[in-house]
């Protein structure tokens, strides 16, 4: 029996192995040190200060001490209705969550094209479950928040300093 059930596990592990499956780890950047250029009250930009300081690079206290500047163009919260009942009350809610950035190098060129990201995230509503329904609308906005920290480090990780000397 316990040789069966280590041939399934192998089997399984195997398998999970050569579709692609694989832990999500820390991520290595590509400069030697960063500048995080976003209000001290940003959770997006702590969260960020905490995933590059396990990738190893070294945050910079000044854009001019820095390989590369992260800068926040533009962050925007809304819920959107998206249904409302017979008698004119919420039903569904959409959050949406916008944010643009850029990333540019000690000269100011640009090292990523100023982009945004825009996460969406559906949500019903009851007007008898309003105490519940705030705190799964908290949890989302913070989940969002997440996701974003991790899509925006896996975008910095993908990037190329430009060479000393080139314009």
């Amino acid at each position: 029996m316990r040789a069966i059930i280590g041939v399934i596990v192998g089997v399984l592990a195997l398998l999970l192995s050569a579709c692609g499956f694989q832990l999500r780890g820390s991520y290595s950047l590509p400069y030697e040190s960063i500048y995080i250029g976003v209000p001290d009250v940003s959770v997006i930009g702590a969260g960020l200060k905490r995933q590059i300081r396990v990738s190893g690079t070294r945050l910079a206290d000044s854009a001019k001490d820095a390989q590369a500047t992260f800068l926040q163009t533009a962050e925007a919260k809304e819920p959107i209705i998206l249904s409302l009942s017979g008698s004119g009350r919420v039903r569904e809610k959409r959050l949406r969550y916008r944010y643009g950035y850029r990333v540019v190098d000690d000269k100011g060129r640009d090292l990523i094209a100023p982009g945004i990201i825009e996460l969406n995230r559906d949500i019903s509503y009851a007007d008898s479950d309003v105490l519940a329904k705030t705190q799964e609308e908290d949890l989302l906005w913070r989940d969002m928040e997440n996701d974003l920290v991790q899509q925006l480090m896996r975008r910095l990780s993908m990037t190329k300093p430009s060479a000393p000397g080139t314009e």
